[in-house]
């Protein structure tokens, strides 16, 4: 056909070049993720099977319209395609097997899925599918009732520690998550599910330079692995090369996961690099997948794709089924609260502003309130940190990361959290923070006195100006020849009445007050005989210097002592260490 003929009978005129559409693989294959987005799965196969014409010799095409067989319910269709992929495409794609064992699972034909599925383990022992493929196996032996015939495969050994660790990173015990995964790897260094979970315990816990070799030894193994590809590609985007993200970014986009669990890890990671529009397609898949869609976390996830796409109605229905799925969840009433907060902002004019104009650009797909709004509530609760919080592998994370990558204010705080939190994770990760070169002394100062209030005595090495020494944190002042009790017992009755009114950091200023007061007037020290004057007069210059409203007679009334004694003990502090003139440096008027 001429090009006249093509479009009706003429030539037409034009003053630019025409640009012909290169009809191949890619093309079609672009096209049936378009279509895939919208959920339209007919459309989908069809461009699928287009592009396995133009590139019959290509697996993933095959698999990516298995795919979509077997997610419309084509199981027979699906395994037949499975079937030829590796009769006569590329018999070394083993993954077909485990697929073929899903969809025989999925038609309760439950020997051919169970003869699938050993055949997958043993061609495979290294394979992706080795946790999912335990769960099948679980699920067989459920449904055949009896064993299944699976003889001593070596893919299934330290599968029982492996799971372990992966209940310890759930947990957000990520260290003891972290030596479980290093000894399993060990003696079964090709386990790759084991080292990607390592990669990941070394990240949540900031240790970003071990987490990235974890990774790039999974990929030299098997350069194809999913999981492995989608954590390297968030390791690269926390410090990495744009252009190597924008590469593998764009690898990414062009895989159609067949396991709802590779939907769900490909979904996550494109949302965490700002490809919202993929992960909420992704996000929306599973939601019609009836094994999964009744997961409020996978409505919020679903939620924050629209959010972030600006499809602001779509979000608010999704948080609201995620508010009825999980009704004692603080997090989906938070998201839709912001929204009509949102809704309700005007212009000058009286009339509704744009629906961006108040609306940050994105928010985090995290199943959880923003660590700032955590932060907040928490130096509001009187009695700390709850326990179930406590225990979240997700705000576990972000306190480690904000050790290790946030700024001095942030790594306070965390300090602060990791005071109340007390246990042996928090101390180790508190005693790596003592030896990092480029801390700061007065958080180190911070860390040594969270350290001795989770009663840790012994000493304990850190680096101080590029040395390492080795420092006593029950000892209060190495400036001093002696410590007598008296000193320490008014500390201890300041601490004791301040209690939980008083955070970390104002405490360890009430230590370093009184230390200051001890040293600057040694060996001249006044006498400590009315051991509640100087605790009250600590408390009342701490409390001014954190600009807090108390009064003498309040801390008078506390600590049983008269008024005018307070108040002598507080005059007596500020001519020794100067609190006036710290007070204006702090805060100058004007």
């Amino acid at each position: 056909m001429t090009e006249e003929s093509r479009i009706g009978g003429k030539k037409p005129r034009t003053s630019g070049k025409i640009v012909p559409v290169r009809m191949d693989a890619n093309f079609f294959f672009e096209r049936a993720v378009s279509a895939l987005e919208r959920l339209r799965y007919d459309k989908a196969l069809k461009y699928f099977r287009k592009a396995v014409e133009y590139e019959p010799e290509n697996p993933v095409n095959h698999c990516n319209m298995a795919g979509i067989l077997s997610e419309t319910g084509d199981y027979e269709g699906s395994n037949e395609v499975l079937s030829r992929v590796l009769t006569e495409v590329d018999e070394t794609m083993t993954e077909c097997y485990f697929y073929m064992a899903n969809n025989y699972a999925n038609m309760e034909r439950f020997e051919e899925a169970e003869d699938a599925l050993v055949t997958y383990l043993e061609k495979d022992p290294d394979g992706q599918f080795l946790a999912e493929a335990e769960e099948m196996m679980e699920l067989l032996k459920y449904e055949l009732n009896r064993p299944t015939k699976v003889g001593p495969i070596r893919s299934l050994q330290g599968t029982a520690e492996h799971d372990q660790a992966r209940s310890m990173l759930e947990r957000g015990e990520f260290k003891a998550a972290v030596k479980l995964l290093e000894k399993l790897l060990e003696e079964q260094p090709d386990f790759l599910a084991a080292r990607n979970n390592l990669a990941l315990g070394y990240y949540y816990m900031g240790m970003f330079n071990e987490a990235m070799a974890a990774i790039e030894d999974v990929l030299s193994r098997d350069p194809g692995n999913l999981h492995g590809l989608c954590n390297l590609a968030v390791f690269i985007q926390h410090d990495g090369d744009p252009e190597t993200l924008e590469r593998l970014s764009e690898q990414l986009s062009r895989i159609i996961p067949f396991h709802q669990e590779h939907v769900f890890k490909l979904a996550t990671t494109m949302g965490i690099l700002g490809h919202h529009e993929a992960a909420y397609g992704h996000f929306k898949r599973l939601l019609k997948d009836e094994e999964v869609n009744f997961d409020p976390c996978l409505f919020h996830y679903a939620a924050v794709g629209a959010f972030n796409i600006g499809r602001y109605q779509e979000a608010k229905a999704l948080w609201k089924q995620a508010a009825k799925l999980d009704p004692e969840s603080e997090v989906p009433g938070f998201y839709l609260a912001r929204l009509e907060e949102y809704d309700r902002v005007e212009d000058r004019d009286g009339q509704p502003s744009p629906a961006t104009a108040a609306r940050p650009s994105q928010i985090s797909y995290q199943y959880g309130l923003p660590f700032e709004e955590q932060l907040r509530k928490w130096q509001k609760w009187e009695e700390g940190i709850p326990d179930q919080m406590k225990q979240d592998p997700l705000i576990r994370s972000s306190f480690f990361w904000g050790l290790r990558h946030g700024d001095a204010h942030t790594k306070l705080q965390v300090i602060e959290a990791f005071s109340q939190i007390a246990d042996s994770e928090v101390q180790e990760a508190l005693r790596a923070f003592l030896m990092e070169p480029e801390e700061e002394k007065y958080l180190k100062d911070i860390a040594l006195f969270a350290l001795r209030s989770l009663g840790v005595n012994e000493p304990l090495p850190i680096v101080l100006e590029g040395k390492t020494e080795t420092v006593d944190p029950g000892f209060v002042s190495a400036r001093l020849p002696v410590w007598k009790p008296e000193w320490q017992s008014v500390l201890d009755e300041a601490k004791r009445r301040m209690g939980k009114r008083y955070n970390l950091m104002q405490l360890h200023d009430v230590e370093t007050l009184w230390v200051e007061f001890i040293t600057r007037s040694y060996p001249d020290v006044p006498s400590v005989s009315h051991l509640g004057g100087w605790a009250a007069a600590l408390e009342y210059v701490t409390a001014k210097l954190h600009r807090r409203h108390v009064t003498f007679e309040e801390v008078a009334k506390r600590y049983g002592v008269s008024v005018s004694t307070a108040s002598r003990c507080t005059k007596r502090l500020d001519e020794v260490c100067g609190i006036k003139e710290k007070m204006n440096a702090m805060f100058p008027s004007g």
